[in-house]
Parts: C-alpha cells; structure tokens; sequence
C-alpha cells in the first residue's frame, strides 16, 4: 500500500527514524460495522476534504488495513504508533485487542509482536467521536448539543488525525527521554536499560555502567538558542540494544520586572493567536512544509511569539519552531462545561502536554485554562472552580518548574506566574482608556461580550488572588469586521498596548481565517489580505511609532478642523540598545534619542493637506527601521 500523505517521520523529539514503518495512506473505512465500502486518506479527519470522506456528525466509524512487518524485524519488538486520534480508539490486530485508548490529543501505542501471523497482520480500529464533545477536551471543534463557546467554534476534527506507524525495539528499550537545555548545560533524565551511552555529536561522548536516571552534562562553548540563532543540539543515547535521538537547545527563560527575559536578554513579546486549523484537513496540516510556512508567515507579519491556541499540536509544528527560532505559548485543549470527570480528562491532557512537548526550547509559557472554558465562566463565584484553576497550575508547574504558567488566560486568575487579560473593543477611545486603566492600575474589571445582547464586567483577578505584583501582558485583542477594519484596529490598537512600557507583550487574534471567522493576518488559505494599508510587520516590528491621536475612522484618522494642525508621535523601542535615528515626514526630519523599553516624549509635526501622510524612523546607517501612516481628511 503506497503511501501518500505526510511522509515524514511524526516524532523528531524521540527520534527512532533511522528503522521505522508509515501507515499513512488509504485505508478501507467503514461508517457501520463490517461495511468497508470506502476508503479514507490517513491521517485525515473524516469531515474534512483531504480524508476522501467528509462525514458529518459520525459518531462512530472503523478503519481497517493490512500491515506486514518487515523482515529485519523479526528478533524484535513490533510497536504500533498513533500520534493522536479524537476520541476513543479500540484497535484489534487479527481479530485480538491490541489496545484501547481515549483522549484525541495525547500519543499512544501497543506492542503487537505477538498478535501478528508470520509477521502480517488485519489492522482494524474502531474510533467513538460524540457528537456532545463538552465533557471531554476538545477545544474548538464544534459539539452538539453545542458548546457555550459555539459561536468561536469550528468543523471538528474526528477520527484518526496524525501519523500511524510502527517502529521495531528491543524488549528493553529507553522508555523516557526528557533533555532540558540550560546557559552552558544539558539536563538529561532518561529512563531504559544500562549500559548508556551518550553522545552530543560534535561536542562529547559519555559512558555509563549503571544510569542514575539524570545528569547533567556541561556544554563546552556553549552556543545559546535565539529566536535569531536558534541553535540546536543533537542527543543520541544509547541504552542496552536501544538507540533514540533527540534534541534540545541551550535557554534560559525568566521574567525580571515586566519583562520576558531570554538568555539574560530582554524581549518584548509579539505574539498571535494561530488555532491550527486547515481548509482541507482541520485540526490536520496538509504536508509538513504547511506547519513550516505557518511559522514562517507569523515571523513574515513581524511576530515572535505563537500562541497555540487551546490544541496539542502535531509535534513537527513545534520541531520547526524549534528549528526557525519561533516562540511558543503551548496550551491544552478545553472542555466545554465544568463536571469532575471533564475535569480530570482536562487535567489529564494537561500534564500529558508537559510530558510530550517539554524537550521543545521553543516553548516558553505553558498555558492551563482559556477564559473560564470548561469552567461555566464562573471562577470568580466557586471556590470548587478556583480549585480547578489552581490544582492544573500545580501540575503544570511540579512537572516542569522552569517554565512560567498562565492559570486561567484572560480572566480571573487564581495562582498564576503571568497575568494576561483579553479585551476586544472597536471604540477606539474606550479601547485606550481600559487599557491604561488595566495595565497601569489596580483595577482589574473591563467589559466583555458573551453575546449580541449581554455585556459582563469580568476581572483579572479571583477573589483572594492579587494580581498587582505579577507580570502582565494581554492575552488576545482585535477588532473589525472587514479586512480595512482589521487593518485600521491593528494600526491603532497595537500602538496603544506598545504606548505602556509595564505591559510585557501582548496576543493578536490571529494568524489565519478559519471558516466563518474571517479576523486572520492571512485569509484560511494563507493569503495576504488588503488590510487598508496597514502592514503587519510594520504594526509588530521590534521599534514602533505611536501618533498621540484618537482616530476618526478608517481612512479618516485625522479630521482637520481648519488648514493645519499638529500631531504628537511617540518612539516604542523594544531593542536591547539604545536608537539614535531620525524620524521624518514628507516635508522634515528630526533626530530621535529612544532608550530600550521605554517610549519617548512627544515629536510634533504639522500636517497642513488631506491624504496620507507617511513617517519613518531610520537608524544612523540610513535603513528604515519604523513607519506608520495618518489618513487625513478635512
């Protein structure tokens, strides 16, 4: 059976490639028991395009194949792989139970040496995907009865949707590798057979007789990961007859006052929302140069940080933000409603996130709940709810204390090591007033919308919890209907969260459409959008300009009210060394003095004639390193 769907090897941070079969490809598929009358493209949802399928609201269905191990095999193991299936799988090898599991995000496996024939065996996997997904995480595919987030949900994603495969090892094998990179050393915590042997290609060799189960080994010229050098390091160890590879970066990660710092380094932080969702496949990227490109169109758009939003990811999305030097908010997929048993499968997919992604130098946030999803929006009112909120963080942070947590993003925080708050706003005025207010005073209330008619005063901060002295940045923002709107907003909403030097960073919702929600940078088929002139890498580079105005409109930002007037520009300099440049405009030029995370005192300039009046910042080399632009009217 050839295979034609995402080729390469699924597990780049446990690496066995070197030996290994892809079961990718068509498989008979079946939407009532015994009846293979199609095919379907795996690893595909079944809803989507890409599967050959599209069924809708299916709540149950088979797959079945042949798979035959090859020959080579023969004097071990036979391992059978799923990265990840929505939502419970049952899987039979000739007609015996290989293994069963629930839970669409996390990996599992099953050892079906013993259940093949002469090496060849009837693969058949029966997958359950309620329809009413809200007790189980699912994050934003739809549910039916529907979720009270529906009106932000998207076409689930149901059935088989990352790679299948086998892999041989021997019956002792290295079960565990966990590579945690420092400024000058590689924390190694493996779990498998002795003798070890461990090899950093290029830089060391080590030897064990009996593995303590951690070390530490020093980096000799050590070569940091940077989101502009994002170095990495290759570890192959070798445990008795088993061999895996795998690789970390050298990072540090802290936040010193308001400020992310990344190897002694301070970096503001640039984020977007990305959902990961794809027109023709869903929660399933077509190919694993489209999870490259996503990275590469957020770093195009001048963003350093994704935010991935409520999803486990497939883990080649994180291997190239680890490679191209992307940061990452890594968060689980939500439930929908609060019940003991959703929330033990939340914290369960939680701490299965840690235990899979943690090698990855990219992360830098862990991320627990979103908005009070899963939590009826009522943590404030519930102290069962608070103990929700608190008990993921404590998971979280005991399997992985180097790493900071958000709680609970955007609203009501219970314990946390960031405050972030989500606000969307299309009056401009009070947009920059409740920003002030949130980031500069302890007021933590703003409004939000749950519906057409039903505005709530939410809060940053549970009752008990005091959010003044944490970090804090926004979590998410946006604002318009078309893509002129989304342009204007953008302009004028990210000078307002870069005007408040104690704001660490902040989220724009987000990278790409997804169906009926058209507020992406790019259109869902990764396109560039007319965003009135508006140029996102402009919006979210490294030095910004800031127009001290309240904008009338799109394309009338400035009303004159007579022949002339004068408009205050701001400089928001987030590099890590003072800028001496020269801020111009068509008719003049003024030389510029902006020290690191601060924002200057005003520059005025005049502005005499309707149109568009551009303004540039260039460095003492002459290159442009900042620009913006006033739509005048009279």
């Amino acid at each position: 059976m050839e295979n034609t769907a995402r080729p390469e090897y699924p597990r780049p941070h446990f690496d066995r490639s070197s030996r290994w079969l892809n079961l990718n490809g068509s498989w008979d598929f079946a939407r009532e028991p015994g009846r293979f009358d199609e095919s379907i493209v795996v690893p595909f949802p079944w809803e989507h395009p890409d599967s050959g399928v599209v069924a809708h609201w299916l709540p149950t269905a088979w797959y079945r194949r042949r798979i035959e191990r090859p020959a080579d095999w023969a004097g071990e193991r036979t391992i059978l792989h799923f990265g990840a299936v929505q939502h419970h799988a049952t899987v039979w090898v000739n007609g015996a139970l290989a293994v069963s599991h629930t839970g669409g995000y996390l990996p599992f496996e099953a050892d079906i040496t013993d259940l093949l024939e002469d090496g060849v065996g009837e693969l058949v996997v029966q997958v359950e995907a309620p329809t009413d997904k809200r007790f189980i995480p699912h994050g934003k595919q739809r549910s039916m009865p529907a979720d009270d987030y529906d009106g932000c949900a998207f076409t689930p994603s149901s059935g088989i949707w990352q790679t299948v495969w086998l892999e041989p090892r021997p019956a002792e094998y290295i079960s565990q590798l966990e590579l945690r990179g420092t400024a000058d050393s590689i924390e190694i915590t493996m779990t498998g057979p002795s003798p070890v042997r461990i090899e950093i290609p290029g830089v060391l060799v080590r030897e064990y007789d009996e593995w303590p189960g951690t070390v530490t080994l020093p980096i000799p010229e050590p070569q940091l990961w940077t989101v502009d050098n994002p170095h990495l390091y290759d570890v192959i160890v070798a445990a008795g007859a088993d061999t895996v590879r795998g690789y970390t970066g050298l990072r540090t990660i802290e936040w010193q006052g308001s400020t992310l710092v990344l190897n002694g380094v301070p970096t503001y932080v640039r984020g977007v929302l990305d959902q990961g969702f794809w027109p023709g496949g869903g929660h399933t990227a077509p190919s694993d140069e489209a999870l490259r490109r996503d990275l590469e169109l957020a770093r195009a758009a001048g963003f350093n940080l994704v935010r991935k939003h409520i999803k486990l990811e497939d883990p080649r999305w994180l291997y190239w933000a680890d490679r191209l030097g992307m940061l990452v908010w890594a968060e689980p997929p939500s439930t929908g409603r609060f019940r003991a048993d959703a929330v033990a499968a939340f914290e369960e997919v939680a701490a299965g996130m840690v235990a899979r992604d943690s090698n990855h130098p990219s992360i830098v946030i862990w991320g627990g709940y979103n908005e009070e999803w899963g939590l009826d929006w009522d943590v404030p009112g519930d102290p069962a709810k608070q103990d929700a909120v608190r008990r993921v963080y404590r998971i979280i942070k005991d399997a992985d204390p180097s790493r900071p947590i958000v709680d609970n993003s955007g609203w009501a925080h219970v314990e946390t090591d960031l405050v972030d708050w989500h606000y969307y706003d299309e009056n401009v005025g009070s947009w920059a007033a409740i920003v002030d207010r949130l980031i500069n005073t302890s007021d933590g209330r703003f409004p939000v919308r749950l519906g057409p008619e039903f505005v709530a005063e939410k809060a940053i901060a549970a009752p008990g919890f005091d959010a003044a002295d944490h970090v804090q940045l926004n979590g998410e923002y946006g604002g318009g209907s078309t893509s002129v709107e989304r342009g204007w907003h953008l302009r004028w909403q990210t000078q307002e969260l870069r005007r408040h030097p104690r704001n660490a960073g902040y989220i724009y919702t987000e990278l790409c459409d997804i169906e009926h929600e058209t507020v992406g940078i790019y259109t869902y088929d990764r396109r560039t959008k007319d965003l009135g002139g508006a140029v996102p890498s402009d919006v979210h580079a490294e030095t910004v300009l800031i127009v001290d105005i309240t904008p009338e409109a799109p394309g009338r930002d400035l009303v004159l009210a007579g022949s002339a007037a004068t408009i205050p520009v701001r400089i928001s300099h987030h590099g890590t060394e003072p800028l001496l440049g020269t801020l111009h405009w068509p008719s003049g030029s003024t030389p510029v003095d902006a020290k690191p995370f601060t924002v200057t005192d005003p520059i005025t300039i005049p502005a005499t004639n309707p149109g568009r009046l551009n303004l540039w910042l260039t460095d003492p080399a002459g290159t442009t390193v900042a620009r913006t632009f006033i739509d005048i009217t009279a």
